[in-house]
């Protein structure tokens, strides 16, 4: 049963559109749906790998701004970008691999803050060729009705979800979670540590940078403001994974879920205004005490919490 189960939520999500949804339902589901991709992307990496990363704001504007500089300099549709960002991410991951992957722990989660922070401001400063932080704009999207962007992200969903199983299930994902377990005695089996970490760094860099190419074609407008935040992306992308279960494949979807409804009901409260933030550490420090291997790790326990009392375990 649990072998046809991503199928059956596959094909369940490819009728919902049809069902007739509202259009503001139509925009949180695509947005859940790119968040879940971001969050497989981290994932591989951070939770597989083990190696906590909290700049991949910095390849989700990488792949936003390679969609949005073909269409600004060279009159390219933005959707091209899905495939141009390819090498580009590979490229950049490989980069940021080479000069934080020497360092290890809080060191190398450091490293990639600075790096994204350091790609935002280049982008601010880079007026001619990014223009800044006026962005970019597509003044004409392909469509103005969302289901097309639906079905787009959710085959991007799809895709990651089966090369992320894939990629855990073989060799690699077995050298990945050695080097998470422990570095140094994988180093002892022969295993080339640094080599899998750079493959976990590339793989997860691209995967949300595609997301981000995505971005870019749905919004129809970035500046560095938007796609290279620390909290909106970075921090936000760590939460969807700790909330929805580290080194889990359903994880980043739940989390996802939780995140982007709980976003969408704070946001509903004139009266909360920027204390959301406030809000989103409260949860994840609950996250962390009651559920340390996050919803989807912990769903027995978290099952429990909704049981009445006499029921049986």
């Amino acid at each position: 049963m649990k072998k046809f189960l991503p199928l059956s939520i596959f094909l369940l999500l490819c009728v919902l559109p049809l069902i007739g949804l509202s259009t503001y339902v139509m925009h949180i589901l695509v947005l859940l749906i790119m968040w879940s991709v971001i969050g497989m992307g981290w994932n591989l990496l951070g939770g597989y790998c083990g190696q906590v990363s909290f700049g991949h704001a910095a390849f989700f504007g990488m792949g936003a701004y390679t969609a949005g500089l073909l269409y600004f300099h060279l009159g390219w549709s933005a959707w091209w970008g899905l495939l141009a960002s390819l090498p580009v991410l590979l490229v950049t991951s490989f980069v940021i691999g080479f000069i934080c992957l020497r360092l290890r722990g809080a060191y190398f989660a450091l490293a990639t803050l600075a790096l994204g922070e350091v790609l935002r401001v280049t982008a601010e400063n880079l007026v001619k060729f990014t223009q800044g932080d006026i962005g970019i704009l597509i003044r004409q999207r392909t469509w103005v009705e969302k289901t097309w962007y639906y079905y787009i992200i959710l085959l991007i969903a799809a895709g990651t979800f089966f090369l992320v199983k894939r990629v855990i299930e073989s060799k690699w994902g077995y050298y990945f979670v050695a080097i998470r377990e422990d570095q140094d005695a994988a180093e002892s089996l022969g295993i080339n540590t640094t080599l899998y970490k750079t493959i976990s760094l590339c793989l997860s860099g691209t995967l949300t940078g595609i997301a981000g190419a995505f971005y870019m074609n749905y919004m129809g407008y970035i500046d560095p403001t938007v796609v290279f935040p620390l909290y909106d992306i970075s921090i936000v992308t760590v939460m969807v994974v700790m909330v929805g279960g580290v080194a889990t494949y359903w994880g980043p979807a739940i989390g996802a879920l939780v995140m982007v409804f709980l976003a969408e009901i704070i946001r509903s409260m004139p009266k909360v205004g920027a204390a959301h933030q406030t809000l989103f550490g409260i949860l994840l420090i609950f996250i962390i005490i009651f559920l340390p291997n996050g919803i989807g790790g912990d769903y027995r326990k978290f099952a429990r919490l909704f049981k009445p009392r006499g029921a049986r375990p």
